[in-house]
This record gives C-alpha cells, structure tokens and sequence, in this order.
C-alpha cells in the first residue's frame, strides 16, 4: 500500500454562523472536483476521500476561508478596543502582557498524511523541534494538521516559515519513498494478537529504519519498501 488516496472526515460546523453549510459544501465540490464528498451530517462533519495533495488543497482552502472570517471579525471588534483595554488594566499586567504576546503570533499550518507524520515524529524530531516556535499536531484520521506558532513577538514569521517549509519538504521525499503494509488482527483472539504485538517489538530491532504503529484490529508497517517487505517477511516466518 502505497500513500496515493486517503479518507479524511472533516467538520465546517465553525462556518455555520457565516454560510449555509450546503452552499459551502457545493462551492468545495468545485474548489476539488478530483475529490468524492459523503453526506453533509447534523454535526457539520463530512467524509472526504481522494489523493493527499488534493485533501491537502481543500485543507488549506479552509483554512483561509476560517482567517479571513477572523480577519473580518477582528475589524468588526475594533470598536469595543478600548473596553477590553480597560477590563485588561483592571485584571492586571501579566494578563495584558500575554494578550500583547498572543495577538502578535504568527501561525503556519502543515497538512501531513498521519502516517508520515508518525514517520517523521519517530525519524526525523529536529523537524518539530524549530528554534523560536512552537509545532502540535492534530490527527483526524489518515490526515493530520501540524500547526507551527511563533515563540514570541519578537520572533516574527520568519521561523515559522521556515519550519513549515522544512517539514514540507521533508514530506515530499517521504511520501516519494515510503509505503505502508497492514497485518490484521482480524478473528484473532487476544492472546493472539499479543504474542504478534511483542513479536513485532522484537523484529523492530533488527529493522530499525522500519516504523511499527499498533493498533486494536491491526498493526501498520510503514518505510521503504525493501525495508517493510523484510519485516514483513520475518513475521511471516
């Protein structure tokens, strides 16, 4: 299995004081007509399969949408300025001083397939680990949302930028490299599928370039090719 189409269940209920949600819906079907889109739920979540760039485009689609809805609401609140000021003075200057802080960050955000997420969390730290940042990340499904804020006002955007585009790049080649093979758990009974856990924990070992991440009904094997098919092949064995 190779990272070519990948499902992702995604919420707009935030749009929902802004837009007929079904309006967004139709205007995303046209922003990403490679995509396939489920029903539109009671709770503004919808499912979405198709490649990752396009997943990665709609993403990120969103994401401007949901900044130029804050960029409006922030103009509309310059108003009502003067009277948050003054409640800040009266809880007092720490308070104030973190408002200052928070208001001049600067934010970047990443959308990774999760499998080369967990790939680069266990090979590759020093992507997330920037100086003058601050990198978290959001798994929904097979994708997850990394979102890299300045440290500080004094930061600016430039380590940010530079951050997001490290993991970026880091990204591509992975996805050029990597693939994934799925051993089931399936009927299996529970003494079963701990002697494959443990079985697995001893292979990694000898294959320390090859990434085990478990689960209840499965377990995924994910690095290059040769690597995983030797894995694969010693648990067959």
């Amino acid at each position: 299995q190779v990272f070519l189409c990948v499902t992702s269940t995604l919420s707009v209920a935030v749009f929902r004081d802004h837009f007929v949600l079904e309006d967004l819906v139709e205007e995303m079907k046209k922003q990403s007509p490679a995509l396939n889109f489920g029903p539109l739920q009671p709770d503004g979540q919808i499912a979405v399969q198709g490649s990752f760039e396009a997943l990665r485009e709609l993403r990120e689609f969103l994401w401007l949408k949901a900044q130029s809805l804050s960029e409006e609401e922030r103009r509309e609140g310059k108003s009502h300025q003067r009277l948050r000021r003054k409640l800040q003075e009266h809880r007092g200057a720490p308070e104030m001083r973190n408002s200052i802080r928070d208001a001049h960050r600067e934010t970047q955000v990443v959308v990774l397939d999760t499998d080369i997420y967990h790939y680069m969390k266990s090979f590759h730290p020093k992507m997330f680990q920037a100086n003058d940042v601050v990198i978290s990340g959001v798994t929904d499904g097979d994708i997850t949302t990394v979102c890299i804020e300045s440290a500080g006002r004094k930061a600016g955007a430039a380590p940010g930028l530079r951050a997001r585009r490290a993991i970026e790049n880091c990204s591509v080649e992975l996805q050029q490299i990597l693939c994934k093979e799925r051993i089931c758990f399936k009927e299996r009974s529970r003494g079963e599928k701990q002697r494959y856990r443990q079985l697995c924990e001893r292979l990694k070992r000898r294959h320390p370039e090859v990434l085990v991440l478990p689960y209840d009904t499965h377990m995924d094997v994910v690095g290059t090719s040769a690597g995983v098919f030797a894995f694969t092949e010693d648990v067959k064995r």
